[in-house]
């Protein structure tokens, strides 16, 4: 098995990766083995889409890791005790760019003094009208339990989450179907959208309109047994 190590300090994990009869490797690998937390695998996603990945836990923030010792989880994966679950990701489109997003994507005010002023659409039904805050977080299952989470106290295992960040007016956070279609309209900017913890963004100012959905790319996690 051909595997990629990503992460801040993966040297480190070599010689165990080695020692359990993996093949490290630079491109085409069979799988990309995480090293570090939830940011760390999300990076490892933006960087090789697509590719299994292997999480062996180098932080203790990593909620995504399974419960056995990094040891086992090489062992058990060069066993073949394994399944590959597939979660779906979002895409966001505006401005003629996409991001895509396994966790969430989140249009936020720019300027942190000034709180954005936005509509928003769910299949062509308008949600309230003016919503005024820090804008709004639209999830996956797979990363409720992150932003999401942390505004709502909650989280979902079906569905796309939306939630509303310290807006002025109570809005309620709202668990969708998986084939809605979201439309964010900025009315008093700027702000700015982005994808999980990546460093690309997309600038909004007025009467720019991002529209999120389920897309057809696909996050795989191996999950050992």
């Amino acid at each position: 098995m051909k595997v990629i190590l990503f992460g801040r300090n993966s040297k480190v994990i070599e010689p165990m990766v080695k020692s359990a009869g993996f093949k490290i490797v630079k491109n085409k690998p069979d799988f990309v083995i995480s090293y570090g937390g939830d940011g760390t695998l999300m990076l490892s996603e933006y960087e090789f889409p697509g590719i299994p990945k292997i999480i062996l836990k180098g932080s203790l923030i990593c909620k995504k890791a399974n419960p056995f010792s990094n040891e086992d989880v090489l062992a058990k994966i060069k066993k073949g005790n394994f399944s590959i679950k597939d979660f779906f990701k979002l895409e966001a489109t505006a401005k003629n760019r996409k991001l895509l997003a396994m966790t969430d994507i989140v249009v936020h005010n720019e300027n942190p003094r000034h709180a954005v002023r936005y509509h928003v659409w769910v299949n062509n039904n308008e949600i309230g009208k003016d919503i005024i805050g820090d804008g709004v977080v639209i999830a996956t299952p797979f990363g409720s339990t992150a932003y999401y989470r942390s505004i709502t106290d909650s989280f979902f295992e079906l569905g796309i989450g939306m939630a509303f960040n310290n807006s002025t007016e109570q809005a309620d956070h709202m668990v969708l179907k998986e084939d809605s279609e979201i439309r964010i309209k900025i009315k008093r900017g700027p702000a700015v959208a982005y994808a999980d913890n990546q460093g690309d963004h997309i600038d909004l100012e007025v009467d720019d309109i991002v529209r999120i959905k389920r897309s057809n790319k696909k996050m795989k996690l191996v999950v050992p047994f």
